[in-house]
This record gives C-alpha cells, sequence and structure tokens, in this order.
C-alpha cells in the first residue's frame, strides 16, 4: 500500500491528478448505489423479455451475494488499514473488501447471463471480459485509495467470483432439467 503512495509524504499516492480521480471513478462503480441500479436495470430487462425465473435467480444471486459478504465481515471483524491516509470515507469492516467481492457477483453475473444469450463466441468473451476488467478496476482502486489491504480485494474477488460461479452452475443444472433460467 505504501507503494502506491509518494515516499516523501504518505498521504499523497502516486501518479497524475487524473489517476486519483479514475480510481475515484472506479470504486464507485463497485458501490452499493451503482451495483443496486444495475441490477435493477438488469432485473428490468428480464421482466421486459418476460424472463420471469431469470429475473428472480438474479435477483436471489445478488442479495445471496450480498447478505454473504455482510456475514463475512462480521465474522471476521477486521479493522480498515492504517498504513496511509484514505482517500474516501469508508465507515464499515474491512475484509472481505465489499466493493470488490460485490462487483464481482454482480458483474460476472449478469456478465455470464448476457453471454448465455449470445450464440458467438467474440461476444461472450467480450462480455465476459468486460465484467472481469470492471471488477478488477473495482478493487483496485480499494488497494490505491488506502481503504483496504490487498488481501482483502483478494478476497473480496475470490469470494465473489466463486458465489457467481455457483449461481452460474446452479442456473446451468436447472436448464439441463427444463427450467428456463
Amino acid at each position: 500500500m505504501t507503494a502506491l503512495r509518494r515516499s516523501d509524504d504518505l498521504a499523497q499516492p502516486i501518479g497524475p491528478t487524473w489517476l486519483q480521480n479514475a480510481m475515484l471513478d472506479f470504486t464507485a462503480l463497485g458501490g452499493v448505489s451503482v451495483l443496486t441500479l444495475l441490477t435493477i436495470l438488469a432485473v428490468g430487462l428480464l421482466l421486459a423479455q418476460r424472463k420471469w425465473w431469470r429475473a428472480l435467480f438474479l435477483v436471489g444471486a445478488i442479495s445471496g451475494g450480498a447478505l454473504l459478504n455482510a456475514g463475512l465481515k462480521i465474522g471476521f471483524a477486521r479493522e480498515r488499514p492504517d498504513l496511509v491516509a484514505h482517500l474516501v470515507k469508508v465507515h464499515d469492516l474491512s475484509f472481505p473488501s465489499g466493493h470488490a467481492m460485490n462487483s464481482a457477483v454482480v458483474y460476472l453475473t449478469i456478465g455470464v447471463l448476457l453471454a448465455r444469450a449470445e450464440k458467438g463466441p467474440r461476444v461472450k468473451a467480450y462480455l465476459l471480459g468486460g465484467a472481469v476488467l470492471l471488477t478488477l478496476l473495482v478493487g483496485c482502486s480499494r488497494v490505491y485509495l488506502g481503504v483496504h489491504f490487498p488481501t482483502d480485494v483478494l478476497a473480496g474477488w475470490t469470494v465473489g467470483a466463486s458465489w457467481a460461479t455457483l449461481c452460474w452452475l446452479v442456473a446451468e443444472w436447472w436448464r439441463q432439467r427444463g427450467t428456463r433460467v
């Protein structure tokens, strides 16, 4: 974390001002407001397409991931790092990173859902690659901003991606049995 700060002033991040501004924007992509809005839009699309089961499944998958994150934070009760100044305000526990985990859950779950509806491998790869990129940017921004240890973010990514994968496997299992998820 200190490697991402100026050696003469640990309160100042490395890089130009635009980099800090970009990191603030990237971290917002993992915030509750953005992830909730994106989830509502995705569920709304599925409802407009009359894909009731997929909409319900998406709500359950994302809500379950958020509840898992909250439970893990309480269970581990790890305090935020104090090695460097925080560049954003934070009010809860550190491990695992909620931004990293919830971004993985939302972006990867929606990415897989969209990719499943596509036939071409390039479009599928683009959708999944975009979901992974968004997830990585959010997590990296949390370390850059000084509000998470790298291990918090790695744990968030790991658990979030595992949850999204589990949800995908359940959806595939149901699909093979004739349920339209």
